[in-house]
């Protein structure tokens, strides 16, 4: 991995703080979660979504994310 294409990854994420996403999590072995959220907060290493409760009674929780992940395709992430 390139550093320069790590910075573009933060970089992107920074620009997108504050909108909503739908983020596609690879659980292995078929598995695929996708979740809506807002980008709370990107740090050098990690970023933050808080995502939608799954039903009225679940409260919203925020999760943290590497920049990493982004690059090795372990979650996508696209604007709502």
């Amino acid at each position: 991995m390139e550093r320069s294409e790590f910075d573009k990854v933060r970089a992107s994420v920074r620009e997108q703080c504050g909108n909503r996403v739908e983020i596609r999590l690879d659980r292995g072995r078929n598995k695929v979660d996708i979740q809506k959220g807002v980008i709370k907060n990107a740090y050098p290493a990690v970023f933050t979504v808080q995502v939608d409760g799954r039903s009225d009674d679940l409260p919203k929780q925020l999760l943290s994310f590497s920049y990493q992940d982004i690059i090795t395709r372990e979650i996508r992430m696209r604007l709502c």
